[in-house]
C-alpha cells in the first residue's frame, strides 16, 4: 500500500525539487541547458499544466536561435552548432516528458528543427529517412541514419529511447560511430514520429526497420544490433525474441518486462525517482491518458504472460541499477530465469544504473558485431 493517492497529481514542490536536481547535475531532459537560466523558470512554475510548461521553457530558446542564425551567416560552424543545440534542448525540456498537448507538440517540432540544424555540423551528419510502414495507416516513420567515417558496409545498431527520450536524444550514438558502427535512431511505438502507438503487437514496427536495412547495399545486414533504453528496453527484449533471425545482438538498458505492469508496482513507482506522473506518461505511449487506464491496460503487456520470454532469443544483455524506482530490478531477474541464457550487468544505481552501464552495452555490441573481445 502507499501513503498517497497515486492517481492524484504529484505535489508541485516535489516536481520542482526533482527537476532542479536534474538540471543541476545535468540529467535528462537537461542535456545542453544552463542551470542559471532554467532554475528561475522551474521555481516560477505553479503547476505542471502542459501548455504553460511548454511556453515557459521554449521562451528560453529564442536568444540561442538568433545567435545560431548569426553564427551561420558569419560562417562560424562551431558557434552555430553549440547554439542550435542549446535552443533544441530548451524546446526539448518544453515538450518533456511527452508531446501530449498542442503546446508541447509545437515545442517538439521546434526542438526537431533546431536539432537537425545543429546536425549539419556533426562530424558524421544525420540523414533524415522517411519510410512507409505497412503496419501503419497514417504518416511514414522518420528515422535518423548516420554512417561511420571511412568504413565500407559497416554493421548497424538500431537505437531508441523510452517514453520521454526520442531519436533526437540518442546523443550516445557518437560512441557507436567512433567504433565503426552505423546507427539508425528511431522512436519506439507511441512516441516522437513513430507511426503506430504502443500495443501488444507494437513489435511489428521493426519489420519495416529491418526491411529498410536489407535494402541498403552500403550496410551489412548480416550484422545488426539493437539497443533500447528505459521503456524502450521492453521493446528490445521483445524484438530480441520475435525477430531473433534478423539481428545478431540486443541490449535492454533499464526496461520493464512483467512486474512493472502490476497495479502494486505502478502505485509504488508513481512517486519514485520519475519527476512527473509516470503512469500517465507511459499511458500516452499506448494511446491512453489516465492513471486508471494504465493500471487496467498494462498487465496485458507482460512478456511472461505473453509467453515471449520462454522462447529462444538473440544474445541479450540486461543493464540496470538495482535501486531503480521506475521499473523493478525483479523484471531483469525474471528475464534471467526464463528462456535462453542471457548476460547482465547491474550497478548500485537507480533507473538505468548510471553512465558506466552504457559503456558495457557498447562493449557488448562491439563484441558481437565487430568480433572484439570484451
Amino acid at each position: 500500500t502507499t501513503s498517497y493517492n497515486p492517481a492524484a497529481p504529484r505535489p508541485m514542490d516535489e516536481v520542482r525539487e526533482n527537476m532542479l536536481e536534474r538540471a543541476r547535475q545535468p540529467r535528462n531532459p537537461f542535456n545542453f541547458t544552463n542551470f542559471e537560466e532554467v532554475a528561475p523558470v522551474i521555481k516560477g512554475l505553479q503547476s505542471t499544466d502542459r501548455d504553460a510548461w511548454a511556453v515557459a521553457f521554449s521562451a528560453l530558446a529564442a536568444p540561442y536561435e538568433e545567435k545560431a542564425a548569426r553564427a551561420e551567416e558569419a560562417g562560424d560552424a562551431k558557434e552555430a552548432k553549440e547554439n542550435f543545440l542549446i535552443a533544441y534542448d530548451y524546446h526539448h525540456v518544453a515538450r518533456y516528458p511527452a508531446a501530449n498537448s498542442p503546446g508541447k507538440l509545437d515545442s517538439y517540432r521546434r526542438s526537431q528543427e533546431n536539432y537537425l540544424s545543429a546536425a549539419r555540423y556533426f562530424d558524421q551528419p544525420i540523414t533524415r529517412v522517411e519510410v512507409p510502414v505497412p503496419a501503419a495507416s497514417g504518416d511514414p516513420a522518420i528515422w535518423f541514419y548516420r554512417r561511420p567515417t571511412g568504413v565500407e558496409r559497416p554493421p548497424v545498431v538500431v537505437t531508441w529511447g523510452g517514453i520521454d527520450s526520442f531519436k533526437e536524444e540518442r546523443h550516445q550514438d557518437a560512441q557507436y560511430l567512433d567504433a565503426g558502427l552505423a546507427t539508425l535512431a528511431i522512436d519506439m511505438p507511441g512516441v516522437g514520429d513513430a507511426p503506430i502507438s504502443g500495443s501488444k503487437t507494437g513489435e511489428r514496427l521493426w519489420d519495416a526497420i529491418f526491411d529498410w536495412i536489407d535494402g541498403q547495399p552500403d550496410l551489412d545486414n548480416t550484422r545488426v544490433g539493437i539497443a533500447g533504453g528505459s521503456t524502450g528496453g521492453y521493446w528490445a527484449t521483445k524484438v530480441a525474441h520475435t525477430h531473433r533471425d534478423r539481428i545478431c545482438v540486443a541490449v535492454n538498458h533499464g526496461g520493464p518486462a512483467h512486474y512493472a505492469f502490476t497495479p502494486e508496482w505502478i502505485a509504488r513507482a508513481q512517486r519514485g525517482e520519475y519527476p512527473l506522473e509516470l503512469a500517465e506518461t507511459l499511458a500516452s505511449a499506448f494511446g491512453l491518458s489516465t492513471y486508471d487506464e494504465w493500471v487496467e491496460y498494462s498487465p496485458q503487456l507482460s512478456l511472461l504472460d505473453q509467453g515471449i520470454i520462454n522462447e529462444p532469443c538473440a544474445p541479450l544483455l540486461l543493464l540496470n541499477g538495482v535501486n531503480d524506482s521506475v521499473f523493478p530490478i525483479a523484471d531483469m531477474h525474471i528475464l534471467l530465469e526464463h528462456g535462453d541464457a542471457k548476460q547482465a550487468r547491474f550497478s548500485q544505481g537507480a533507473h538505468m544504473g548510471g553512465g558506466g552501464l552504457g559503456w558495457a552495452g557498447l562493449a557488448w555490441l562491439k563484441q558481437h558485431l565487430l568480433g572484439e573481445a570484451v
